[in-house]
């Protein structure tokens, strides 16, 4: 029989981003004060775990500064070293570095090729790509971790919020395109995919839970993180 895995997809903590900028894969965009502290109750979380018996082996994360950032007290308290993912980065968008403004962006006409096709969609990374990338990070992880724990090891990925998403969403059969504001990925939210047999190609069962939820309230919630 093969070997179990459980995967924890893990969004990264809010951003500092006063000017509300679409950030996406921009450098140097750090963690708010409160996404230090949901970055902290996350790795509260994980530790808890492990100490209840989760064999936590192996971390990666985004090559991006917040999710660096978010990954960072995981590695201190899990003494476990970051890897960093390409793989797992947040997709690209072609309205990186503007201001949040829906109606400003429909009425300019240099954005509107980038308006034509939601459903690819045709302002950034393909929905599909992004599925086929997270996969493949996912299953990466999952042989990582068995390689260094055994059977039942765990693996983090520190992530964002759309690739997290899509990857859910693949493995639970929902069409990829989608409501922005549907996603049940919060801030520094793990999504749980608990694998019986990590060579088979069955789908994973998923747990979702929210370890930073008491911080929600006034966050600023953006696309493109």
């Amino acid at each position: 029989m093969s070997p179990r895995a459980t995967v924890h997809l893990l969004r990264h903590g809010e951003v500092h981003n006063p000017d509300r900028i679409v950030y996406g894969c921009l450098p140097n965009f750090h963690l708010s004060e409160t996404g230090q502290a949901m970055a902290e109750l996350a790795a509260r979380e994980l530790e808890r775990r492990a100490a209840d018996g989760a064999n936590i082996t192996y971390l990666a994360a985004s090559p991006l500064t917040r999710t660096q950032e978010t990954a960072a007290p995981i590695s201190e308290k899990l003494g476990l070293p970051i890897a960093s993912d390409g793989r797992v980065i947040e997709a690209g968008n072609h309205f990186e570095g503007l201001h949040v403004n829906r109606s400003e962006l429909l009425r300019n006409p240099r954005h509107w090729p980038k308006l034509v096709n939601p459903l690819r969609p045709s302002w950034g990374e393909p929905y599909r790509e992004q599925v086929d990338r997270m996969s493949e990070a996912i299953k990466s992880a999952a042989a990582e971790a068995v390689d260094r724990g055994g059977d039942g090891a765990e693996a983090v990925i520190v992530s964002h919020q759309l690739p997290i998403w899509m990857a859910r969403s693949s493995i639970e059969g929902r069409p990829l395109p989608h409501d922005p504001r549907s996603r049940q990925c919060n801030l520094a939210s793990l999504t749980s995919l608990h694998f019986d047999d990590i060579s088979a190609g069955t789908r994973p069962r998923i747990e979702y839970c929210e370890p930073a939820a008491e911080l929600y309230s006034g966050v600023i919630q953006l696309p493109g993180s």
